[in-house]
């Protein structure tokens, strides 16, 4: 265990601000996926969050969806009464998020975003989110982590039959 000094810079400062005091873990290894992050931590995929961006009318937006489950693009694009949603490209994500792809973390952003959450990341008490880094993680229950996040919570899962 440490303290939020492993945290990227513009995540710790995040923090700082929130007042919010975290046990980031790093990794020698990056915990990139969810599958990644679970083995590392010792925890189901599904308390992994995992921080996408997406691109909804040219207009980046974060979900917030547990490591076990998949983004239904069709929900939100109902969600946000848009034409097109689709994958932020790595440029978009730096961009807009201020990290790269694999270590977003659901706040401290560069810019302030629309955030949907998915309802399924409240059935658990911890979850565990990457601290800016692919080598860092921080454990938060998920009510706080939406709050901070300034998250809607919503169902936008893919539900497999």
């Amino acid at each position: 265990m440490s303290t939020s000094a492993d945290a990227h810079p513009l995540f710790a400062a995040a923090l700082r601000e929130l007042g919010l005091e975290v046990a980031v873990r790093r990794f020698p290894d990056a915990t990139r996926t969810a599958a990644q992050a679970a083995a590392a931590v010792g925890c189901e995929p599904a308390e992994i969050v995992k921080s996408l961006v997406f691109e909804a009318d040219g207009v980046p937006v974060l979900v917030l969806m547990d490591g076990a489950s998949r983004v239904d693009l069709d929900k939100v694009r109902a969600e946000l009464g848009a034409q097109h949603v689709g994958r932020a490209n790595a440029d978009l994500v730096r961009e807009t998020t201020g990290y790269a792809i694999g270590g977003v973390p659901p706040f401290g952003h560069r810019t302030r975003t629309t955030v949907l959450a998915d309802q399924g990341l409240l059935a658990h008490g911890t979850v565990w989110a990457a601290a800016g880094t692919p080598h860092t993680v921080f454990p938060l229950d998920p009510k706080s982590l939406i709050e901070h996040a300034g998250g809607r919570v919503v169902d936008v899962r893919e539900h497999t039959p």
